[in-house]
């Protein structure tokens, strides 16, 4: 892990390619910055030219011209075919899945960097792909306008491409019915709402491996996109607590409960505050 002062780097550079507008994020140089959380020392302009070389090849194959469908072939060709792209489905739950850098080298990950690799080349080559934010599987779509409907492209699984009964059917599947289908379940994710998706499958795998270092690097970035949110600051104030940080862990949960002094684990937050005060003197 990196020194204090490469946190600060990777967090500063990073708070301040989401405070541009959506469109001008640059969705893989972002991606980049979230693996600098674990690497601190990583290059990220080696990994754009990685994608950028993908792209030239796949352009050297096309005539140019080509139709929606042809153009997802081409890609899908190239990625999983000849590179060997594919998904992770042994071990969904490695980091390293969620790292963009060790997915280009590894060429193995989860739907969502799957997808922005995809999505990446995709935009390299003039391709007008989205991400899409469904429910518990990552997906994209092709945004063509000459369409009666976009194309949807499962990357996880080698670019399949799926019909609205494939997605209601993977929906009943993965949720048990808990979430019925809606079409608006298929629409755009903007890329701020693409990078908290990965930030927060790193929190999940980080709290459930209990490394709480690598969970505050990882909420303080979510942070960054949604400055304020009180849910990610209760939870930020977690973590501090099992860094032994009191005072920050105090200064959150206060937060929290000042924000949303009605929610439904209040109580509960109050009773651990009382717990916490009287230590943060001797312990800070």
């Amino acid at each position: 892990m990196g020194h204090t002062s490469d946190a600060d780097q990777y967090q500063k550079a990073f708070e301040a390619m989401v405070t541009l507008p959506d469109d001008a994020i640059d969705l893989a140089h972002a991606s980049l910055l979230i693996a600098r959380a674990e690497y601190p020392t990583l290059q990220v302009g080696r990994y754009l030219t990685m994608l950028d070389d993908m792209a030239e090849d796949l352009k050297t194959r096309m005539r140019g011209g080509e139709g929606p469908a042809s153009q997802v072939a081409h890609l899908n060709r190239l990625l999983f075919e000849d590179l060997g792209f594919r998904g992770n489905h042994e071990e969904y739950d490695d980091p390293r899945n969620s790292f963009l850098n060790d997915v280009l080298e590894r060429r193995v990950g989860i739907p969502i960097t799957l997808s922005t690799v995809y999505m990446e080349i995709g935009r390299r080559i003039g391709c007008p792909l989205a991400g899409v934010a469904f429910p518990g599987h990552f997906l994209v779509r092709y945004n063509g306008r000459d369409l009666a409907g976009d194309l949807v492209i499962d990357p996880f699984n080698r670019g399949r491409l799926l019909s609205e009964a494939d997605c209601r059917a993977h929906l009943l599947e993965s949720t048990q019915g808990r979430i019925p289908f809606r079409p608006e379940l298929l629409k755009r994710a903007s890329r701020k709402e693409i990078l908290a998706r990965m930030l927060n499958n790193l929190k999940t795998i980080y709290r459930q491996q209990r490394d709480f270092h690598m969970s505050l690097r990882v909420q303080n970035m979510l942070l960054c996109l949604t400055p304020g949110r009180p849910e990610e600051i209760r939870d930020r104030g977690v973590t501090y607590y099992h860094l032994a940080c009191l005072g920050q862990a105090v200064a959150d949960l206060e937060a929290y409960l000042e924000a949303a002094p009605l929610a439904a684990d209040a109580a509960a937050v109050r009773t651990r505050l009382a717990s916490l005060k009287p230590l943060v003197p001797v312990m800070n």
